[in-house]
C-alpha cells in the first residue's frame, strides 16, 4: 500500500475487498441467550475476532478495521466498562505477538486520553512491535467516533490556516482525509454489522461514502470463518457502480 491514498471516489473495484470494516455487535445478547453475564459475551467475542482476522488474512484482505469500543459506549454500566478495559488489556498482551508472528500490523485509532496509562502504554508497545509488518493491517477502533475523527481532522487543518501555512482555498477532500485516523489507508469496500442491527452508529462516517453494507443476523461471538466467507462471497457478487450506469460498467468489463 505504497500508493498515495486520496478521497477521490473510484470507478471500479476488485471482487475481493481491500478493506473490510466490522461493527461487532451482539455480545450482550449472545450472553443473555446463553444465560451468562455480559462480560462472557465479550470474552466469546475475542474468539470471533481471532477467526475473522485469520480468515481475512488468508483471503487477501489488506485492511480489517474492527469497531471495538465507541465513544458512546462509556454510557454502559460501569462494571461492564471496567471488564471491557481489562479484557482489552489482556487481549493486547496475549494476541499481539501472534499478530507479529503472522506479519500482521496492528493500529489503534480513537481518543486514547480516556484510557488508563497502563492500557495506553500497551497500545503503544503493540503498535511499535508490529509497525513494519506487511501482510495485513488490523485497525482497532477504541473510544472512537466518526464525529470525533472529522472534528479532530478539521481542527488540525484550522490550526494550519491560523498559522498562515494554508489558505482556506487550499482545503480539499484530500487534505481533510490526510488528517483522519486512517486517512492513509484504502477506503472500506465492505462494512459488516452483526446481530441484525442496520445502522452505522457513528463509525467511519467520512470513509463509508461508497462502501457496500452487509448485515448479518448472527451475534458477533458466532460470527466466525463460515460467516466471514459468506459475507465476502456476497460482496463478490455485488455490482459496484460508483455513480455509473450498467452500460458503462459492461463496456469497461468488455475492454478488460
Amino acid at each position: 500500500m505504497t500508493a498515495k491514498v486520496t478521497a477521490e471516489i473510484p470507478v471500479a473495484a476488485d471482487n475481493c475487498p481491500r478493506h473490510v470494516a466490522i461493527i461487532m455487535d451482539g455480545n450482550n445478547r449472545w450472553a443473555k441467550a446463553h444465560r451468562l453475564k455480559g462480560v462472557a459475551g465479550h470474552k466469546a467475542g475475542v474468539d470471533a475476532v481471532k477467526a475473522v482476522v485469520e480468515t481475512c488474512a488468508r483471503e487477501g484482505v489488506e485492511v480489517l478495521t474492527l469497531f471495538a469500543f465507541s465513544s458512546e459506549n462509556w454510557r454502559r454500566p460501569k462494571d461492564e466498562v471496567s471488564a471491557l478495559m481489562r479484557l482489552f488489556l489482556i487481549a493486547l498482551e496475549r494476541e499481539v505477538r501472534k499478530l507479529h508472528r503472522n506479519n500482521i500490523r496492528l493500529r489503534i485509532i480513537g481518543d486514547r486520553s480516556a484510557f488508563n496509562p497502563a492500557l495506553q502504554e500497551h497500545m503503544e508497545k503493540a503498535e511499535a512491535l508490529t509497525r513494519d509488518n506487511t501482510r495485513m493491517t488490523v485497525v482497532i477502533a477504541a473510544n472512537y467516533g466518526g464525529h470525533w475523527d472529522i472534528t479532530q481532522a478539521t481542527r488540525k487543518v484550522a490550526e494550519q490556516v491560523k498559522a498562515g501555512q494554508l489558505e482556506p482555498s487550499d482545503i480539499t477532500d484530500d487534505l481533510i482525509q490526510e488528517h483522519l485516523s486512517i486517512g492513509d489507508l484504502p477506503m472500506p469496500d465492505l462494512l459488516i454489522r452483526t446481530a441484525g442491527e442496520q445502522r452505522i452508529s457513528n463509525f467511519l462516517l467520512w470513509h463509508l461514502a461508497y462502501t457496500e453494507f452487509y448485515f448479518s443476523e448472527v451475534f458477533w461471538p458466532d460470527f466466525k470463518r463460515e460467516q466471514m466467507l459468506k459475507a465476502l462471497d456476497a460482496y463478490a457478487h455485488r455490482q459496484r457502480r460508483f455513480g455509473q450506469t450498467d452500460d458503462q460498467i459492461a463496456a469497461r468489463a468488455a475492454q478488460q
